[in-house]
């Protein structure tokens, strides 16, 4: 038994998110069939993380087993050619050791949210970035975000139905930053609670757009109160980038 380690790239826009669903067209669904073909034989895809309906992967990383020994780069062209009319694109994939895990081997993982801020409505950028019209200080919204840097209870940013056992997460960083009309928002940590980034991104574009101060920002996160902080972020403006191992 082999087992692989493979990087991939989407646009979530067409795809139910990562996880097999029935009556859904799913990543892990897409990329389980574009083996099929090569290897004859079903396997299951474990990600590195589930992204949710919509959300896009610059570096997203899973494995899966094969009874029979492969040729990485012809596992590679095979999957890509099957997958050809979606837009999902193995980056590459590389024989590991029996006890990597791409879930639970992580040691950090990297999201960028982007926010298109402009008046104009986006031609480029549709289903890609959060359009906001109001203008935003990414100064104040950077500055307001050391906050949440450190092991908390992110309970404010925590969805309904998130399955962690605890609200408890240790951020290891976050920096907004802008270039022209974009703000991009990059948050790392071990792992997340569902739609926590995308919580987060909503409370802090209030601090951006003045209707928050920097104190209501800590005030939201220190009630552990998740009806209290901002909306959740669409999940278009959503990028997986990519795991440290």
């Amino acid at each position: 038994m082999s087992r692989y380690k493979i990087t991939i790239e989407y646009d979530g826009t067409p795809f139910h998110g990562w996880q097999r669903q029935d009556g859904f067209d799913t990543i892990q669904q897409r990329l389980e069939g574009a083996i099929f073909p090569i290897a004859q034989a079903r396997v299951t895809m474990y990600g590195s993380g589930r992204t949710d309906a919509g959300v896009h992967a610059l570096g997203q990383v899973a494995h899966f087993d094969l009874a029979e020994d492969f040729d990485c780069f012809r596992l590679q062209e095979c999957m890509n050619a099957h997958l050809a009319d979606v837009p999902i694109a193995v980056l590459s994939i590389e024989k590991t050791s029996g006890d990597f895990d791409s879930r639970f081997s992580a040691l950090e993982r990297t999201y960028l949210y982007k926010i298109l801020n402009r008046r104009s409505k986006p031609a480029i950028d549709i289903n890609r970035a959060w359009h906001i019209v109001q203008n935003l200080d990414e100064n104040k919204m950077h500055s307001a975000a050391q906050h949440l840097v450190g092991n908390h209870d992110f309970s404010s940013f925590r969805a309904a139905g998130c399955q962690s056992k605890s609200p408890v997460k240790t951020l290891n960083s976050i920096s907004i930053r802008r270039c022209a009309d974009l703000i991009f928002i990059e948050v790392a940590a071990r792992s997340f609670l569902y739609r926590q980034v995308r919580n987060i991104v909503g409370s802090l574009c209030l601090v951006g757009g003045n209707r928050w101060t920097e104190q209501n920002l800590i005030e939201a996160f220190l009630s552990k109160d998740r009806t209290l902080a901002g909306q959740t972020a669409p999940p278009y403006g959503l990028y997986f980038v990519g795991v440290k191992y």
